[in-house]
């Protein structure tokens, strides 16, 4: 008996050391993807322009964008992807590009709370308020703060830098 306890033991041993071999050393398990890279450098750039540190955010900004690109090409059509395209853009000051990509996106989904809160404050900065409240339509009733923001960017208690 003692010996097939000590045979199982050793047996329990060995798959568990197989299994946790494969995963403690894969190391692209911990690495981020372009995409969530792109979301960290946004987060980061947003922090920097509350700050008023608008070179550092614009650089960020700048490096988001570029991988957003990549992303867009490898797997193109994402509306998240296409919303975060529009944000970097518009946030650069390419309030035209910016929209483009906006549209594209809600061509693919057209209820996208981020894009849709996203646009209408490119249409405000764009001095086009109609459109802007009509993002904010969209947004009625989504129990969300991206409806709130943008009812405070279009009632001017909230400003915007683009």
């Amino acid at each position: 008996m003692k010996k097939f306890l000590v045979i199982y033991l050793f047996f329990l041993l060995s798959i568990n050391h197989s299994f946790s071999a494969g995963t403690s050393s894969d190391s692209s398990a911990n690495q981020k993807t372009n995409y969530e890279k792109a979301v960290s450098l946004i987060n980061s750039a947003k922090n920097y322009e509350k700050k008023g540190k608008i070179d550092k955010a614009e650089k960020r900004y700048e490096k988001a964008f570029k991988l957003l690109v990549r992303v867009n090409k490898k797997k193109p059509n994402n509306p998240n992807t296409l919303n975060y395209l529009g944000f970097t853009t518009r946030k650069l000051g390419n309030f035209e590009m910016g929209e483009r990509y906006y549209l594209q996106g809600l061509d693919i989904n057209p209820n996208h709370i981020g894009i849709n809160e996203y646009l209408g404050e490119l249409y405000v900065v764009t001095n086009r308020i109609d459109l802007a409240k009509e993002r904010l339509q969209v947004l009625k009733g989504c129990d969300c703060k991206e409806y709130e923001e943008l009812e405070a960017v279009i009632n001017g208690s909230k400003k915007s830098k683009y």
